[in-house]
């Protein structure tokens, strides 16, 4: 069996870590360098940097920023933001990303994901995908949360299987910032539904919101931000108790 992974995930905005609620009210969290230096130190498994308004803005991603950060960590680092082409995932590779996320740039191009994938390898094209439950359904959202797609949460994450995506980021946008525990339903059915890893993201508030993720559904990583931010949970003590709870981590 996979060993469970913990992911810490930051969010960069004018080079800045910052965290929202709902995708929205958006706040300073600190340094991104000593950030990332820190839980290397506590023993994240990965580190995710997600330049968050990249694609609003139609910029590229911060690759100084991206060179920095992968030269003082030793931990697989997954980058995402603006990236639309396979250039641009194979720039971000050479400054010292392990993986690239991709999530708007998909949506409109579906081929990018096996343009990445036929490229780097299937272990380095991730996509992200941002989903809202509405009418008794879950739809995915492009632009940083923004723009609602016409597509199924479930199907789409199929889709990006098939085209040869090595993992799935999935955020729930109902849950993020919330600190009331990861949606389980949703995780459940998407990591279900294919053979690839999936990371969990959005509303991590306690041990025991990793707990049930790990327990209720396939993930095979769980992503938190604004807890390890600002040392509400820390990892060592997150990982010893779901030790406890017969949860293998790595």
């Amino acid at each position: 069996m996979l060993k469970k992974r913990v992911i810490a995930c930051m969010d960069i905005q004018n080079g800045e870590v910052v965290k929202g609620i709902n995708f929205v009210d958006i706040q300073r969290a600190g340094d991104p360098i000593a950030l990332a230096k820190r839980y290397v130190d506590e023993g994240a498994d990965e580190l995710v940097f997600l330049d968050i308004t990249a694609t609003v803005e139609n910029r590229k991603t911060l690759i100084g920023l991206v060179s920095e950060i992968a030269s003082q960590i030793n931990i697989p680092f997954t980058v995402g933001g603006g990236i639309s082409t396979q250039e641009q995932a194979i720039d971000l590779v050479r400054a010292g990303a392990d993986k690239v996320s991709v999530n708007s740039a998909a949506i409109k191009r579906p081929k990018l994901v096996s343009e990445i994938a036929e490229v780097l390898g299937s272990q380095c094209a991730v996509v992200a995908i941002d989903t809202k439950y509405e009418d008794g359904e879950w739809w995915v959202y492009s632009a940083g949360g923004r723009i609602k797609t016409a597509l199924n949460t479930v199907e789409w994450a199929k889709q990006v299987a098939n085209l040869g995506a090595g993992e799935i980021l999935l955020t729930s946008m109902n849950n993020d910032g919330t600190k009331a525990g990861f949606a389980l339903d949703i995780t459940a059915e998407v990591a279900g539904a294919v053979n690839i890893p999936v990371i969990a993201s959005g509303g991590a508030g306690s041990i025991e919101h990793f707990a049930d993720v790990f327990t209720k559904t396939k993930a095979t990583g769980a992503l938190a931000a604004s807890i390890f931010h600002y040392g509400e949970v820390s990892i060592p003590q997150l990982k010893q108790e779901l030790r406890n709870k017969n949860i293998s981590v790595r």
